[in-house]
């Protein structure tokens, strides 16, 4: 489902990498090489993006990979553009092997009225020309059934790798985000312990002044002398 706030994609945006990937054989079928190139670009968002030390996690941002995910789905429906071209091509060789079949079917009659007095030959121009119709309609029909089962098939493969992606790219994205989580947490706690290490020490240091500052003379008051009168 693509984001209500997702911005406009185009393929154009992206930089393309020199990486070179294998694309699976069934999405290679269906002809859109759109759809693999972008699937390179979300294991390449993955790969290039800066590892946390010390640990297998990988920061990706979340917006960009987001929608890199939308432009996959966009480009699924040109893929089953294409698979509808390809059976609109085979629906044109069906139509050009029913009219093959129409003219072969026409030319054995043709055949059968120049020999209307010869009943044999007739006889065996019809089962032929019958035969030619029943193998030509059969023949038909099996493409028909073939072309059916493979578009289909294409169809639930594409829907197959795009719940995969999306499986995939829901765990990379919350083991990123706890592996970010942990990585925090060790942050601050090393920077509590080193701040109360530093409290420790300033405390001590004051407590160490205050025992060495000397201590005020006390004024004791002076003693009445009685003087004698001269």
């Amino acid at each position: 489902m693509l984001r209500q706030d997702s911005p406009s994609i185009t393929p154009d945006g992206y930089t393309q990498s020199d990486r070179r990937h294998d694309a699976p054989r069934d999405v290679q079928r269906v002809g859109s090489l759109d759809i693999q190139r972008e699937l390179n670009r979300l294991e390449e968002m993955i790969l290039d993006s800066p590892r946390i030390p010390l640990s297998r996690r990988t920061l990706i941002d979340e917006e960009q990979f987001l929608d890199q995910l939308d432009l996959v789905r966009l480009s699924l429906p040109e893929a089953f553009h294409e698979a509808m071209e390809i059976a609109q091509h085979r629906d044109e060789i069906l139509d050009q092997a029913e009219q093959y079949a129409q003219e072969i079917v026409e030319e054995a009659e043709r055949r059968a009225a120049q020999i209307l007095n010869e009943t044999g030959i007739i006889q065996r121009a019809e089962q032929e020309a019958q035969q030619i119709r029943n193998s030509v309609q059969q023949e038909c029909e099996t493409i028909q059934q073939q072309t059916i089962a493979q578009i289909e098939q294409m169809r639930r493969q594409a829907q197959q790798d795009l719940e995969e992606m999306r499986r995939l790219a829901i765990e990379e994205s919350e083991d990123v985000q706890n592996g970010a989580d942990e990585y925090a947490d060790k942050v601050l706690r090393d920077m509590e312990s080193q701040m109360s290490e530093m409290l420790r020490i300033v405390r001590n240091g004051r407590a160490q002044l205050q025992i060495n500052q000397p201590q005020p003379k006390s004024m004791s008051p002076k003693p009445n002398v009685d003087r004698k009168p001269q």
